[in-house]
């Protein structure tokens, strides 16, 4: 299967508000961070890829009709390359709300995880990941000033790379009406998502610690 739509921006920028978007709209299944999670055989294509190993993408993302969140996030130029035809969304919300979410839960959990009591494989698959997309990503992601400057990178990359009429940048509190607008879809008559994320993150592990 092949990707029709990229997502380029950071995990906690409403990713997983836009993976239940997208799957309203008839753009899922979305893969997600979560879809690791659940598929631990997804691991090894993502070690490969990683590696920078040269990679099948159609293999690493098949069963999905988009992808958002990290790790996909983290090789968006890479998937631009091999799906030539998926458009690109570019979900971001303002620096000092993403750093005040992202170091509550993102990087919290990568702070503490080889001290969680995890389910099995996840702490292989979580190492796997820090190693991989989050020290490459941050100079130092539990410093605010350094991850922000990543954070800001990473969004000016995307509006230099992109071409114009590839890319959406997005603010999921904006609804509907751009998403649908830029995927050429009429507007659903549910209600746009909406998640408790920083709850919603921590009971995947139990619950968030002291």
């Amino acid at each position: 299967m092949t990707l029709k739509i990229i997502g380029s921006g950071f995990g906690r920028t409403g990713t997983m508000t836009m993976k239940d978007a997208l799957g309203v709209l008839g753009f899922g299944p979305t893969h997600h961070m979560t879809e690791i999670m659940s598929h631990p055989e997804q691991l090894e294509h993502w070690k490969a890829v990683f590696a920078g190993e040269p990679v099948d993408w159609e293999a690493v993302y098949d069963g999905y009709v988009s992808q958002v969140d990290w790790p996909g996030a983290s090789v968006w130029e890479r998937t631009m390359l091999a799906f030539p035809d998926a458009k690109v969304i570019h979900t971001e919300r303002p620096e000092e709300a993403w750093w005040a979410s992202f170091n509550k839960t993102i990087g919290k959990f990568f702070s503490i995880a080889d001290s969680l009591e995890l389910p099995p494989g996840f702490h292989e698959t979580f190492r796997t990941m820090k190693d991989g997309f989050l020290v490459s990503t941050f100079t130092d992601f539990t410093d605010k000033d350094s991850a922000i400057a990543a954070y800001r990178a990473n969004n000016r990359k995307v509006r230099e790379t992109v071409p114009a009429d590839r890319l959406l940048v997005f603010n999921v509190a904006e609804g509907w009406e751009p998403l649908c607008g830029f995927l050429g879809v009429a507007q659903p008559d549910t209600p746009f998502p909406h998640h408790n994320v920083r709850k919603e993150f921590w009971e995947h592990f139990g619950g968030e610690p002291e």
